[in-house]
Parts: C-alpha cells; structure tokens; sequence
C-alpha cells in the first residue's frame, strides 16, 4: 500500500458537504470515544486512562501521517516550547475532561465542554479589549446559570453532592484550559503542521498519564481493557476526522455540527446506562448549548470603512 494523494480520493470527500460528513463523523467518534472512557472509569483511574487514551491514539495518528506523506518531515519543528506549553494545558483539559465523565452522565459532561467558546467572551474582553454585543453577553450569561441550574441536585441531594460537585467542577475547569490551549493551537499554526501539534500533544498526555503509575494502576478485566484501548483508537480517529473535515470547509460552516455530540450523548446514556438526567441536568444542560450555539453562530459586525 502506499500513501494516497488527492487524485486517490472520490471528489465527494474534496468538497464541503464532505467536510461536514467528516465533521459529523469526527463528533460521533469523540462521543464514542467519551463512552469508552465513561466505561473504563468504572474501573481504572483518571491517570490510566489518559494514558491508554494517548498512547494508543499515537498508532492512528501516526498511520496517517504515513498515508498523507507526511512522515517524517510533518513532524520537524521550530517551537518546541511552544508545543510543551500546548500540550500541558492540553494534557490538564483532558485529565479533568475524564474527571467530569467519571462522575457525571456522559450528556452533562459534554455539556460542559460548550463552555468554552463562553469562557473566551470576558477573556477578549479583559484581555483583548473586545467589545461584544448586548446579545453575546447575555448568552455568556445564560450559560453560565445553566452550569448554576447543573449544580442544584447537590444541594438537594446530599447522597450525590460530592460526585457531582467534583463532575462540575472538573467540567468548567476543562472548559477553561481548552479555551486556553485553543489559543496556543492558533499561536503554533502560524508555523506548525496540525500533524505535528496533534502528535506532540498525544506524546506528552501519554507521559503525564504514565506519570501517575506510581499512585496505582487497576488490573483491569476484559471488558475494561477494551474500553482502554476503544478510547485511543477512537480519539485518534476522531482527531483524524476532524482534521480533514477542516481541510475541506470553512470553521464557521463546520461548528454548528459539533452540537450533534449532545445527540449522541444522550443517546448513550439511555441505550448503554439506562439513565437520563434529571429535570434540573437536561435544563442546565440546554442551558449551556443554546447559549454555546448563540455564540459559536455570532459573528462580530465589520469595522467601518474609513471614508
């Protein structure tokens, strides 16, 4: 087999409405991959996990870089730093992402993944100076009360406060440190390949999983192994997806698409735990993605032509 170019491919997959298969796919693969860490949760800790989910992701990753001919030059780089810097905010986003998946169903916690297109608002405010529309900022707003709203079971029930509390938290944290590392991704891309930023970020979250070894591994059984090794695969593939679909239409017309992830969220949660959240969950957890979409959909008035 050799690598592919872009004669190799039919021209369904060149075109835009490819890109949003691609897109489509790519948020179907990272729910399923949310699943498969909500699954190894029951049994191994966060740390483990993390580490099964980028190791093994490296083998698709790097397939891939392979199949486009990207090997080994798509990896050299100029800003090594700049990737450390990356990767670690990428590597805490992703430890407190299965942090919130290990103590919440997998519809809230994915819910609070829309947080941070909402956290980059009084960002750009206080750091950039932005202004934003009356209507932006009370989208933020709203989102924010939806994670308030989130948080009223435990309060309500004491039995649940503490998971849910830490599910939460973890979740908005999250939301913070990817806004974060969005940033720096945008920084790297101005001389990095996607190729290279994707496996350096996969290499460190692997050492900073294997990093935990020492605080105790669980001996997992087969069922857990296979949910270990499901959530690098399907990471990998997602990210893979994900990238191609970027290639092929513009970010404004592909980011409506992601919301389909509550979708599959919720889908899971009945078919695999046969549970829903509750009223005050699903209220929250709409909350939050309608005012995510408001934003994510917005776009800021051009400037004034100077006459």
């Amino acid at each position: 087999m050799t690598p592919a170019t872009s004669d190799d491919r039919p021209a369904f997959f060149d075109s835009v409405v490819g890109g949003i298969t691609l897109r489509l796919l790519a948020t179907f693969l990272f729910a399923a991959m949310s699943l498969s860490v909500r699954l190894a949760a029951i049994e191994a800790p966060v740390g483990q996990i993390m580490f099964w989910r980028s190791a093994v992701a490296l083998g698709p990753i790097l397939l891939y870089l392979w199949w486009r001919g990207d090997l080994p030059h798509g990896l050299r780089t100029r800003r090594p730093m700049g990737h450390l810097k990356r990767s670690t905010l990428g590597a805490a986003a992703m430890f407190l992402s299965f942090l919130s998946l290990a103590y919440l169903p997998l519809s809230l916690a994915t819910a609070l993944s829309f947080l941070a297109p909402l956290i980059t608002i009084p960002a750009a405010v206080v750091f950039l100076r932005e202004r934003p529309g009356a209507l932006i900022l009370w989208a933020t707003v709203a989102g924010f009360l939806g994670v308030i709203v989130m948080l009223v079971p435990a309060f309500t029930q004491p039995e649940s406060a503490l998971g849910t509390l830490l599910g939460v938290g973890a979740g908005v944290l999250c939301a913070l440190t990817t806004a974060f590392a969005k940033i720096e991704i945008k920084k790297l891309t101005e001389t990095e390949t996607p190729a290279a930023i994707a496996f350096y970020f996969a290499v460190v979250s692997a050492l900073a999983g294997l990093i935990s070894l020492p605080l105790g591994w669980a001996e997992t059984s087969p069922t857990g192994l296979a949910a270990l090794v499901a959530s690098g695969i399907l990471g990998g593939l997602a990210h893979i997806a994900m990238t191609e679909a970027i290639a092929r239409a513009p970010a404004s017309t592909l980011a409506p698409f992601e919301y389909t992830a509550m979708i599959w969220a919720l889908l899971f949660d009945l078919v695999v735990f046969a549970s829903v959240p509750d009223t005050f969950g699903i209220v929250g957890a709409l909350t939050i993605v309608a005012a995510a979409v408001m934003v994510g959909l917005w776009k800021a008035p051009a400037p004034a032509r100077q006459t």
